[in-house]
Order: C-alpha cells, then structure tokens, then sequence
C-alpha cells in the first residue's frame, strides 16, 4: 500500500497441533529478531489446531496468525485436506519482508542464523549477484552429528530452512500447491528459482535445530505420498538437470550457545 515501508524479513512457518514445540521455535525466533536491527514480522499460518495452539496464538501480538481448516468436518462434509504448498503460500504472498525466512515449527534458530543470513544476502545483491534464496545449514537433532544443506537435480542447493527474495518468490508464482501434497515442493520451489535466473546459495554461518522424532508418525504413514510427490519431481526435473551426485553437503559445527539443550530439557520431559 501507498505509505507503508517494506519490512526487511518476515518469517513464516506453519503449524497444527504442536503447541510444545511451537513454542520453543518462537521463542528462539524472537531471541534472534532482539539481536537484528532490521525490521520484521512473523506469520504462523495454523491448519486448525485443537490443542490450544489458536488460543496461545491469539494471546501473542507480535505474530500475524493465518487459520485455515484442514481436518474434520463443516456442515455435513468433510473438509479438503490442502497441500503444504497451499499453507505456505498463504504466508508467502501476506509477507511484506525484502525476505522471507521458512521455518518450521520444531526447529529452534541457533543465534546468529536469521541475521547471518540476511547480511549475507544484502552482500551479494549489493554485488549485483542474482540470489534467489540462501539455505541454512541444519541437523536432525539427537541423531545427526553434522549440520547439512540439500542439494537436489542438477547438484543445486534448495531450502530446508532459509531465506527466499520475495520478488524471486513473486517471480516464480510462489510454490506448487497442486502437484505435490508434502514432499519434495521445497525442490521444486528452487529449481523454478534457478531457471528464472537466481542462484541459491549456502549460508555458512547460519545454523538451525530440528528436532528429529516430532514427525515420526506422520512419516511412517506418508509413503505413498512421498512417492507420488517423488514420482511428479522426477519426471518434470531429471530430464532438464539430471541427479543429483549426491544428496547433502554436510558440515561440521560447535554451537558455544548449545541451542540443542533447550530440546534436551524438553526431551527429557517426555
């Protein structure tokens, strides 16, 4: 609108009945956004929680809450499951940051990450370098050891977790939400990045922690969509790219803030 300043970044992730673990994803999201001098916002875009998620939601006013139904039924039929390209669209085209930052909701932001990212990023476009999207390294915490960024066709990086340029977002028409139901969208969202003249790059100093057994469930009933949505990315990207030599550029990291331990208190919890 006419007036309004840009924001630097907006973060968006989304989320459904994950109260615990949300918590601690923003709460390690705002200890990082006091330490950046850019201004931003945060959008949480929620499938419909029922376990006080909407609630707590609400109570918080520094995020921008997006709710849109995705299990149960409404007035005598059942509502349509939406794809996780249809949920993070939503907080795409909301977001009014230069940048976009894609979390999800049972990560914690190791200090430094966000802000790393975003000077990295305002470097190399002050170079004249066309960046699309910069990743940031992360782990499957307790289980990996090292930190990694994904590579996918063709050995260019994608995003796990990281940031994306809103125009490159707007130049592309955002993700796919009709072909891929979970899987491999985030791969497809960067590679439509690199064929209209962006890179994506690796963020060196940016780190992030993801709990690795909050989706175990899901996971273990996914199969066969994961197989269908691998099925719909090879056949639209092999030919054009080829396979990948390998899947991770893998590194080694001493986090001093020993970020981690906040999921291990929790953990131990349980």
């Amino acid at each position: 609108m006419m007036g309004d300043i840009q924001k630097k970044i907006t973060i968006v992730l989304g989320t459904y009945n994950r109260l615990r673990f949300l918590k601690l994803t923003i709460e390690s999201i705002r200890q990082e956004l006091v330490l950046c001098s850019f201004s931003n916002e945060i959008i949480v875009v929620d499938g419909g929680s029922t376990d006080g998620t909407l609630k707590w939601l609400m109570r918080q006013k520094d995020i921008i809450t997006i709710v849109q139904h995705n299990r149960g039924e409404w007035r005598g039929g059942a509502v349509k499951q939406r794809s996780w390209g249809y949920f993070m669209n939503l907080g795409f085209k909301c977001a009014q940051g230069k940048y976009v930052c894609m979390l999800s909701d049972d990560c914690l932001v190791v200090p430094g990450a966000i802000r790393n990212g975003v000077e990295l990023f305002d470097k190399k476009l002050s170079t004249g370098e066309k960046i699309g999207a910069v990743a940031f390294y992360w782990r499957n915490w307790p289980d990996q050891e090292k930190y990694w960024v994904g590579l996918t066709y063709g050995n260019k990086i994608f995003v796990n977790h990281g940031l994306y340029l809103n125009d490159a977002l707007k130049c592309v028409g955002y993700i796919d939400e009709d072909n891929y139901f979970f899987y491999h969208a985030d791969g497809d969202l960067c590679l439509k990045i690199w064929q209209q003249g962006y890179e994506c790059i690796e963020s060196p100093e940016s780190y992030i922690e993801h709990y690795a057994h909050a989706n175990v469930k899901v996971r273990s009933s996914n199969q066969a969509t994961e197989r269908a949505d691998w099925t719909t990315s090879n056949i639209k990207w092999e030919p054009l790219y080829g396979s990948a030599d390998k899947d991770w550029i893998e590194k080694s990291y001493v986090d001093k803030k020993y970020t981690a331990n906040i999921f291990k208190r929790w953990w131990l919890k349980l």
